[in-house]
Formats: structure tokens, sequence, C-alpha cells
């Protein structure tokens, strides 16, 4: 793992309210290694690298769960931008009225969407 600081942070607005958001590192992970991000909350959450590509989230169904998170898939009304977000259960009138604010709809939960027997996952 190599973690490279910015510093300064480099600083750009997104969103309709002109959110700033500061980009204050970069992580590179070799195949196989994880970083877990936590928070005065004690929530954590894991990122995997894996030779073909990422583990972006720990277990929808068990381990997210555990730490009071929830997956979704997050679309912007306008643009159709699709977002996967975890969400802490506690704040989710937080995060609805963000979706409000943004223009952003709730497409799905991704525990919910998992355990939908008709979809046809990794089939084309």
């Amino acid at each position: 793992m190599r973690t490279t600081p910015k510093s300064p942070a480099r600083e750009f607005s997104v969103g309709i309210r002109s959110i700033v958001v500061s980009h204050v590192a970069d992580v590179e992970l070799g195949p196989d290694e994880m970083i877990t991000f936590t928070g005065p909350d004690t929530h954590e959450y894991d990122v995997v690298r894996k030779s073909w590509g990422y583990y972006a989230t720990p277990s929808i169904g068990k381990r997210l769960p555990a730490y009071g998170l929830r997956a979704g898939l997050m679309r912007n009304i306008d643009t159709r931008h699709c977002f996967v977000v975890l969400v802490h259960e506690y704040a989710l009138d937080d995060w609805k009225n963000y979706m409000a604010d943004e223009r952003q709809e709730l497409v799905g939960w991704l525990d919910e969407l998992a355990q939908d027997d008709n979809l046809k996952w990794g089939r084309r």
C-alpha cells in the first residue's frame, strides 16, 4: 500500500448546492490488500483490491448492517448518473433531504435487489 497525502487538499464543488469536497489523499493498493475507513461512530467500511478490480463494500447482507450501514443505488433524476451509496441507518432522514435537494432518487437497496431471484446477476 502507498498513501500520498494531498497538501494542500484539492477542493472542488459538486452538486446543485455546490458542496465543496476536499480530496485529502490517494491510496494505492496491491492485489489482495484492504483498507478500512473508520469514523467517530465506530462504523467501518472496507475496500479490497483484487487482480480483477475491487470489492467496493463489505458484505451488503451481513457486515454492512452490523455496522449500521445500508447500500443503495442512487440516481440523479436529470443526468441519470448512478452512485452506490452507504447510508447510516440513523441518518436516513438527512440522506432523504440530501436526495431531494440534489435531485437524486433511490433506485433500490442492494440487499433487497440481491434477494430477488428474478434478477440475472452477471448475465447480459
